[in-house]
C-alpha cells in the first residue's frame, strides 16, 4: 500500500456541505503526498479529529458538529477503520474541537459556549459526560460575540491544566481536570482585547509560551504560559496585517515548529500561509512573509510527524493540499493536492 511506511492520514469533513465523511489517505514517506485509501461514512460533520491509543491500538476520534453534538471512535488497526460503538452525545451543542487529557476526551462545543469532559474506557470508547462546564459572558462583535462560543480545548504541556479558548468571551479559560472523576474545576483566566475573537492556541516546545490566533482580528498574540501556576500572560501581539488588507480574513489555525523556530497559521480571505519568526526568547513573533495556501477558505493546518510538510484542509475549494517546508527559511511551498470536498481538518496516526 503506496505510503504506509510512513501512516496514514484521516481527513474530516462536512457531510453537510458534500463531504464524504472520514477520508483515509496513505502518505508518501519521501514527498508527503497523500492518496486516497478508503472513506468511513458513519458520523455527520466529523469535522475535526485527533488519533489517541487504546489497549488494542490507536484509536481515532472525530467530533460531530452537530446541533445534537456527539463524539465517534473507531479502531484505525482496521481498513477501513472500524465504528468502536455507536457516536455519544456530549452534552454540548457544535463541538469544534477535540482533545485527549489524562484518560478522557474533551470536547468544546462552540454553539452552546461550554466544554465537555467523556472518560474513556481501556479501551478508549467514550462514555457519556463527566462534566459539562458552561463559559459566561460576551464581546463587542454583534454578530459573532453575543455569547460564549469555546472553539479549542487542549491540555497544557504539564498535563495538569486544561485551556480552553472562547471566540465569544476573548478569553482563554484555564481549568484543573481530575483524573479520578473526570470533574473540570475552574483555575483562572486570560484576557484578550476585546473584539480579538481568539480560535486556537498553539504551545512552544519549550513549553513556556503559547500564541493565541485572533479570527476575528488578525493578530497572534504571545503569552508566558507558567505550568507550575496555570497562568497564562499576555506579552505582546503581532498583526498578521501590518499595512492593513481590503480582503475580509479569518485567520484559522496556528502551528509551531518542532524546533520553536517558526509560527504558521492558516487565514481564510486572503487563503494564505503565514510565516513568523519566533526568535530564540519565544517572547516575540515577527511575520516574514506569507505565501497562498494552494486552496480556498484553509478551515485548519497540519503538521506532519517528521515536521518536514504542511497540510491544510482547504474547505471550499475541496481539497487537502501538502506544502513543503524549508528548513531553513520556514517558508512553504505548495506540492500537491487531494480532492476532499468541504474537508475540515488533518490528523495523523
Amino acid at each position: 500500500m503506496a505510503g504506509s511506511a510512513a501512516g496514514r492520514a484521516f481527513i474530516g469533513s462536512f457531510t453537510s456541505a458534500g463531504g464524504p465523511g472520514i477520508v483515509v489517505a496513505d502518505i508518501d514517506p519521501r514527498t508527503g503526498a497523500l492518496t486516497w485509501a478508503g472513506v468511513v461514512r458513519s458520523v455527520a460533520d466529523p469535522s475535526y479529529l485527533a488519533v489517541g491509543h487504546g489497549e488494542a491500538g490507536p484509536v481515532l476520534y472525530a467530533v460531530s458538529e452537530t446541533v445534537a453534538g456527539a463524539v465517534a471512535a473507531y479502531d484505525v488497526t482496521a481498513t477501513p477503520p472500524r465504528p468502536l460503538g455507536e457516536p455519544v452525545r456530549v452534552g454540548g451543542d457544535e463541538p469544534t474541537h477535540l482533545a485527549l487529557a489524562q484518560g478522557h476526551l474533551l470536547t468544546a462545543n462552540y454553539g452552546s459556549g461550554s466544554v465537555s469532559v467523556l472518560p474513556l474506557t481501556s479501551e478508549g470508547l467514550p462514555l457519556p459526560p463527566s462534566a459539562v462546564l458552561r463559559h459566561e459572558g460576551s464581546g463587542p462583535d454583534p454578530e459573532r460575540q453575543r455569547s460564549p462560543h469555546a472553539h479549542q480545548v487542549v491540555p497544557d504541556p504539564t498535563g495538569r491544566w486544561v485551556l480552553a479558548v472562547d471566540l465569544g468571551t476573548d478569553s482563554v479559560r484555564i481549568c484543573a481536570l481530575d483524573e479520578h472523576t473526570g470533574e473540570l474545576r475552574p483555575h483562572g483566566a486570560t484576557a484578550l482585547p476585546p473584539g480579538t475573537g481568539p480560535r486556537h492556541l498553539a504551545f512552544h516546545p519549550s513549553g513556556d509560551h503559547a500564541y493565541v490566533l485572533g479570527e476575528l482580528r488578525p493578530t497572534v498574540t504571545v503569552c508566558r504560559w507558567d505550568g507550575a501556576a496555570g497562568v497564562l500572560r499576555t506579552v505582546a501581539e503581532t498583526s498578521l496585517f501590518p499595512d492593513g488588507t481590503d480582503v475580509p480574513v479569518r485567520p484559522s489555525a496556528p502551528v509551531v515548529a518542532p524546533d520553536g523556530r517558526f509560527l504558521w497559521a492558516a487565514v481564510r480571505g486572503t487563503d494564505t500561509v503565514a510565516v513568523l519568526a519566533l526568535g530564540a526568547s519565544g517572547d516575540g513573533a515577527e511575520l516574514l512573509t506569507s505565501v497562498p495556501c494552494g486552496g480556498r477558505w484553509p478551515r485548519e493546518l497540519a503538521l506532519d510527524p517528521a515536521g518536514r510538510h504542511l497540510y491544510a484542509a482547504n474547505e471550499r475549494s475541496g481539497e487537502v493540499t501538502w506544502l513543503d517546508l524549508d528548513t531553513a527559511t520556514g517558508v512553504p511551498r505548495p506540492a500537491g493536492s487531494l480532492p476532499v470536498p468541504a474537508a475540515g481538518s488533518v490528523a495523523f496516526g
